[in-house]
């Protein structure tokens, strides 16, 4: 009987302690999406478990190499932290387990990319897009490739999440993401400084005869940095237009991996509204009515 009792005890503790490492590693995960990603932490919010838990993995990921790359951009050494990320990426792929850190995050993606099947591919690629630290852009379509390659890549891991690998899905994912990616980069400029690279492709710069500085100054009546705004503002409106016209071939079952189209879309009525000016309290205040709007949309299926 002594036996006997000490052989149940043994792996009810251990699986209980399993149990609390899971809970921690989740709010681990949960934690870092909402103070580094609010927008996107209170989109994730609004889908269903299991798949909530797999997508929190992926978006802290996400977060992780972007906060490796702003170490990067503004001069702290990060080369060794993104080759960290990069052969933890390799690591996940592998039978052996024994080489998977004991970290939170990557305790999660291991457990999603073991479920859900997730694509190495896309998690290299939010790796290597980062490495371009400097964010300095030639054409609009390397400004378009980048947003593809950090944003639209956990879209594509989100609808493997789901079970989902379509085409008319995955085109969708690839417009919004775009469209997310510009206007993250457009609402970054206000927090730029004389010594960063704004991250306006010089195309756009050239064509309305405006340079860095004009862009980090961007005052109210300057016409060119306007001019610049708009144009790129429009890109992304154009993605975003493309994409909420292919949702309507997208099934309702994923449908809400798309919530960020309503974020994207208000940010950029809000510009509008104020003519383009970047640094307009209006543009760069915290939209509280968000996380109602995301439910209402998200119940009525309207995108």
């Amino acid at each position: 009987m002594w036996c006997t009792r000490t052989f149940r005890a043994t792996p009810s503790g251990a699986l209980k302690r399993m149990a609390s490492n899971d809970v921690a590693s989740q709010n681990v995960c949960l934690n870092l999406v909402r103070n580094f990603d609010k927008e996107n932490f209170l989109c994730t919010l609004l889908l269903k478990n299991p798949q909530r838990r797999s997508a929190f993995a992926v978006r802290a990921f996400n977060v992780e190499v972007a906060k490796v790359s702003e170490k990067v951009s503004a001069g702290n050494v990060g080369v060794m932290p993104l080759k960290f990320w990069e052969t933890t990426v390799n690591n996940l792929y592998r039978t052996d387990d024994t080489n998977v850190p004991e970290h939170p995050v990557i305790q999660e993606l291991h457990r999603a990319v073991g479920e859900q099947k997730l694509s190495k591919m896309y998690l290299q690629r939010l790796i290597s897009a980062r490495a371009n630290a400097n964010l300095h852009f030639i054409t609009v379509k390397q400004l378009e490739d980048y947003a593809d390659h950090t944003v639209s890549s956990v879209l594509y891991l989100l609808l493997e999440v789901h079970g989902t690998r379509n085409v008319h899905c995955d085109h969708a994912a690839s417009h919004l993401g775009k469209a997310q990616g510009i206007v993250n980069l457009l609402r970054s400029i206000p927090y730029q400084t004389r010594r960063n690279v704004v991250p306006i492709p010089q195309e756009v710069l050239m064509a309305h005869g405006v340079n860095q500085e004009r862009m980090v100054r961007n005052r109210p009546d300057d016409k060119g940095v306007e001019e610049v705004t708009f144009s790129l503002a429009s890109v992304a409106f154009r993605h975003l237009e493309k994409a909420k016209s292919l949702l309507k071939t997208v099934p309702r079952t994923v449908k809400p991996i798309f919530l960020p189209v309503v974020t994207t879309e208000r940010y950029l009525q809000r510009l509008r509204l104020a003519n383009f000016h970047l640094t307009d309290p209006n543009v760069m205040r915290t939209d509280s009515l968000l996380p109602l709007v995301l439910y209402w949309r998200k119940l009525r299926a309207s995108y």
